[in-house]
């Protein structure tokens, strides 16, 4: 973890703050657009956010947070008690939504979906591509970062408000689409979900900060044979494997308990995992908070 001590917070939306964390132990790590960090919040609450700051800066990182009115206790304590000058641990950034190199780029925002396509953007254009901005939101105001977006990349933000122009058309997007340009999608899931039908697969990458609807089949027990310490856990059909880890001693972090953070990763070395998260696991990694087993055991680096 990094310690931080929260420099700024101020409203930059309706309903929606910005953070700027200051490292006190010198430089904080680096990180690339997509990117986000573990917040560790004085109510005992972690939380995810991505890093929407100028990634060269080495001293600070910023995040914003919207005010969800169904909120768990995180949002809600930024909002209403998180003052100036506390200081918060920080995790090491993670990046499950890397930038890839592209000859041209289509960014697609809905509200704080913004945040992890905002330094992605920057990083676009400065690297010669064609790239534009799709950022849509229910009304001007309540949009964070319109005014930066636009005195920064002028033309090549396209606001959208639904309050004026409706839903917007991603079909139509799709249909214009170049040849060669990734799409890259954050935002609410029925924004997504029809991201998902309109645009080709392999060009598309999307972040959710809640998981896809999707059905397994029931839990069934399993066991997990902890490699390097030579011990078997057992993991019942009520558990997850989280838990069950650990319950046994095994110090395995975790924040969304979702499978859309990626902070539960561990090394697969053995079996036929059942991945249940929305990040796309690699085939040696799983994450544990949601994900279970297809074989009667999985053998994992712990």
């Amino acid at each position: 973890m990094q310690r931080t001590t929260l420099e700024k917070v101020e409203p930059v939306a309706e309903g929606v703050v910005q953070l700027l964390l200051r490292g006190t132990d010198g430089p904080l790590s680096p990180w690339e657009p997509g990117a986000h960090i573990d917040l560790t919040l004085p109510n005992w609450l972690t939380r995810q956010y991505s890093l929407c700051g100028d990634p060269a800066d080495r001293d600070t990182y910023r995040v914003a947070v919207r005010h969800d009115r169904l909120s768990r206790g995180g949002s809600e304590y930024i909002h209403l008690f998180l003052t100036k000058g506390r200081t918060l641990d920080v995790s090491v950034p993670r990046n499950n939504f890397p930038l890839l190199p592209a000859p041209e780029y289509l960014f697609i925002a809905g509200g704080i979906g913004i945040t992890p396509l905002l330094p992605m953007l920057k990083a676009a254009v400065e690297s010669g591509a064609p790239a534009r901005l799709l950022y849509t939101g229910k009304s001007r105001a309540t949009m964070p970062f319109t005014d930066e977006l636009q005195t920064m990349h002028g033309s090549r933000v396209r606001i959208h408000t639904s309050d004026t122009h409706g839903t917007p058309d991603l079909a139509a997007e799709a249909a214009a689409l170049g040849p060669e340009t990734l799409v890259y999608c954050c935002g609410p899931t029925p924004m997504l979900d029809t991201a998902e039908t309109v645009f080709p697969a392999e060009r598309l990458h999307l972040e959710r900060f809640r998981p896809a609807f999707r059905e397994f089949a029931p839990n069934a027990p399993f066991e997990v044979h902890c490699a390097r310490s030579a011990r078997t856990v057992q993991v019942g059909a009520e558990d997850s494997m989280l838990d069950a880890l650990n319950h046994a001693g095994f110090r395995i972090p975790s924040g969304c308990r979702e499978g859309v953070c990626g902070s539960c990763e561990v090394t697969l070395v053995g079996g036929e995992p059942e991945h249940r998260d929305d990040i796309g696991a690699p085939p040696d990694r799983m994450y544990s908070c949601v994900s279970r087993s297809l074989s009667p055991a999985l053998t994992v680096d712990l």
